[in-house]
């Protein structure tokens, strides 16, 4: 049954790859993800200078920074709660930042056996529309913590999805395909994260984030 109301303003699709699929990458997929791993890694680190404020040396505040990563979060915040503005700017690199990052997820899950490309959308395809002055600019400070049941629900997601990913390369490795019905919550899965990423830390709707795994 497909849910009733507007459609949430986060989207997210990965095309199926309905063909058979690279059985001798998949099988060393742990491996071959290593180097865009390391790029996409030098993107999220490189995210932690700018936050290195507050303290004596700065220490505290940059780790805090760090744990975002590449993805803007202090500074959209500020921005929106003083200004209720979102420079369009961080609003592309962030978008283009979790694209590139769920390439590389999608590649690594088994859902492509194209590698990731750092600048080709390839199958996965995310988009949510820029908020311009329409945010709230009082709710970024508790989003985070408004999400919460959003993250105990994706833990034990998450672990099924690990389930399903073992299940599948077993299944490509035997009949080069991925099923159909795994693919589907992956997929799901990896749809949830985008939205809750958007809503909490990304900052680009006050849309609170549905529960559930269909577009």
């Amino acid at each position: 049954m497909q849910p009733t109301g507007p459609a949430y303003p986060v989207n997210f699709a990965i095309d199926y790859p309905d063909r058979p699929l690279n059985r001798l990458t998949s099988f060393f997929r742990l491996f071959t993800t290593i180097p865009i791993a390391i790029v996409l890694g030098t993107v999220y680190s490189g995210g932690a200078d700018w936050g290195r404020w507050g303290g004596d040396d700065g220490g505290h505040a940059t780790d805090v920074a760090a744990g975002f990563g590449g993805v803007l979060f202090f500074g959209p915040l500020l921005m929106i709660l003083f200004r209720k503005k979102y420079p369009r700017w961080w609003f592309d690199w962030n978008l283009e930042l979790q694209r590139f990052a769920n390439r590389v997820t999608a590649y690594f899950v088994l859902m492509d056996d194209r590698y990731p490309s750092t600048d080709d959308h390839q199958s996965v395809r995310l988009d949510y529309a820029y908020p311009g002055g329409t945010l709230n600019r009082f709710l970024p400070i508790v989003k985070w913590l408004l999400a919460i049941p959003h993250y105990i629900v994706l833990f034990f997601l998450h672990i099924a999805s690990v389930v399903c990913v073992i299940i599948t390369w077993f299944a490509i490795l035997f009949t080069g395909r991925y099923p159909r019905p795994l693919f589907d919550f992956v997929e799901g899965v990896l749809r949830w994260h985008n939205r809750v990423i958007a809503y909490a830390f990304t900052l680009v709707t006050d849309r609170y984030p549905p529960f559930r795994l269909d577009p």
